[in-house]
């Protein structure tokens, strides 16, 4: 018999070999290829607590079998991709289930923009942790990689708005994991259960073990590496959180199935600094005045996506009405004319400003311009929502121009996603340049420059085996920079198959240790997402890094 004959008569939802289908959930954004033998698309919980039951019994006989979950597939590390059985939400798991006063409780399967169409509409808040890819990724990967984006800087990383997680354990069972009194966690600890054994010995893995916790805590402004142990008690509020650890976990703990999301209200106005570099030496400076002005937002982008943007304005612009996308289209004139004196800029910087009126607003970019008086740099200003979006379109949709448009060449994220205190950028960009340039690849550069977070996409021909070998050197050189630097190898996009082998690295073997003490805990026949997050190493990068472009 079959594994998918095996599974068909437990579940409502469908359940596929078809070689399409294994070939569509072989591939995320990531640099890696790997076919899994089943797709299963749960109707519901409880169809995904029959299929996890199904999977704890296999494999306590011995058999090689585990579940990795998969919400919208925009992953950039591999961390959905698996050789065995991928949990597909999309399909049927992706209802909104409520809309309160400030949150909303999803299914991991709801894309974000619907989500945040949803919100908007009813209490005109949103979630403001949603990364570059708003429009493709679902609320599943945001919780599991503990995603940001460009509101980060001001607003936090998701972890801050995850109020309680319902989630399938790796026996089956069903759990709501949400902060906890010192009566509730007794409670949780009496229960002859695995949630209550989890609670038992989570708990005692974090008192024994405070100082180690602490000193391994990651000291930048954002980080999605390893399991977040250091924010499980919260001294303040006196509660032991265990849904701290399922955020970013990608799916190796236990498997979201909803998540109730706190939600905020933005300023109604805003208006936009756009600074110019022609040279990367400047930049320290220029972040460090904008900066002390506090923008909502402080994003990048470099000249090959400028050009290229430039080049493919119709794609850019193609699923606009036709009067936004003329409007939008005719803004560009001053960015092509740029391109055709050949004044392309090596960085461009965006910093929002938002504020309770449009006059506000605007005299906060004007004070944050002339705060960079006398520096080589040009400026402009974007104060319409049309000239504001341009810039917008350009950074969130510059990776999927990049992978789209180079024939024989791939922005390749495996170096995408380090972050670095803003203040040693004097020393640590020229060397990271010098390192980038000691390797044959062109690169684009774009990202959260406003705290630090660099996504850096070499562009590859992933047909070269020499290439493979590169990959893997300037992987290694990347991230011992940034760790001398006391920075994190990923802010958003998470460890997945790309990062796992360097987590060791990154907190030192004591935490280490922890870490897979904590994936034991929840997991201990290794059921959810093996390889993700401990145990990975270089001879996976290896194995599972895809040979065409």
């Amino acid at each position: 018999m079959s594994l998918r004959d095996e599974i068909v008569p437990l579940m409502h939802g469908d359940v596929s070999d078809a070689p399409e289908d294994l070939e569509h959930f072989s591939r995320d954004t990531s640099i890696f290829k790997r076919r899994p033998s089943l797709v299963v698309s749960p109707k519901d919980a409880a169809d995904l607590s029959s299929l996890v039951r199904f999977v704890h019994e296999a494999r306590s006989h011995g058999k090689d079998i585990s579940v990795t979950g998969r919400s919208a597939g925009t992953d950039m590390t591999g961390g959905p991709l698996t050789d065995s059985i991928v949990v597909s939400f999309t399909k049927y798991m992706n209802r909104m289930i409520e809309i309160g006063s400030d949150y909303a409780v999803a299914e991991p399967g709801l894309y974000y923009r619907d989500f945040e169409k949803a919100t908007r509409e009813k209490i005109g808040m949103i979630l403001p942790s949603y990364p570059a890819s708003r429009e493709l990724c679902a609320i599943g990967g945001i919780v599991s990689n503990n995603s940001g984006g460009e509101l980060t800087l001001q607003f936090g990383k998701t972890e801050r708005y995850v109020r309680e997680l319902e989630v399938i354990l790796s026996d089956g069972s069903k759990a709501v994991l949400r902060p906890l009194n010192r009566a509730e966690l007794a409670a949780k600890e009496s229960e002859k259960s695995l949630e209550g054994s989890i609670y038992r010995e989570m708990h005692a893995l974090i008192e024994s073990n405070k100082a180690v916790i602490e000193a391994a805590k990651p000291k930048v402004s954002k980080n999605s590496s390893g399991y977040a142990l250091w924010s499980v008690y919260d001294p303040v509020a006196d509660t032991f959180d265990l849904s701290k650890v399922i955020v970013g976990s990608q799916g190796t703990l236990a498997l979201v199935t909803k998540a109730k999301l706190g939600l905020m209200r933005r300023k109604e106005h805003r208006a936009m600094l756009v600074v110019f570099l022609k040279n990367l030496s400047v930049l320290p400076e220029v972040v460090h005045r904008i900066l002390k002005h506090d923008p909502e937002s402080f994003e990048s982008y470099d000249n090959h996506t400028f050009t290229l943007a430039v080049r493919f304005i119709p794609q850019l612009i193609k699923h606009l009405g036709f009067l936004k996308a003329t409007l939008l289209g005719l803004s560009f004139i001053p960015e092509v004319l740029m391109v055709l004196t050949g004044g392309v800029p090596r960085l461009v910087l965006m910093a929002e400003f938002s504020e309770d009126s449009p006059g506000a607003a605007r005299d906060r970019a004007r004070e944050a311009r002339h705060s960079i008086t006398g520096l080589p740099v040009q400026t402009r200003f974007a104060f319409g929502n049309i000239d504001r979006e341009k810039y917008w379109r350009i950074r969130h949709e510059g990776f999927n121009i990049l992978r789209k448009t180079l024939p024989g060449l791939y922005a390749a994220p495996f170096i995408d996603d380090c972050v670095v205190d803003p203040d040693t950028y004097p020393k640590f960009l020229p060397e990271l340049e010098a390192l980038m340039t000691s390797h044959p690849f062109t690169f684009a550069i774009q990202g959260h420059v406003g705290n630090g977070n660099f996504h850096i996409f070499p562009l590859v021909d992933m047909t070269r085996e020499a290439v493979h070998k590169e990959i893997i050197a300037l992987n290694k050189q990347v991230y011992a920079l940034v760790l001398r630097y006391g920075g994190s190898i990923t802010g958003e996009h998470n460890d997945g198959i790309i990062r796992t082998p360097y987590v060791k690295q990154m907190f030192g073997p004591e935490m280490y240790a922890l870490f897979e003490k904590t994936k034991r805990i929840f997991d201990p026949l290794d059921i959810f997402n093996p390889g993700k997050k401990v145990g990975g190493t270089i001879a996976d990068i290896e194995r599972f890094m895809m040979r065409s472009s």
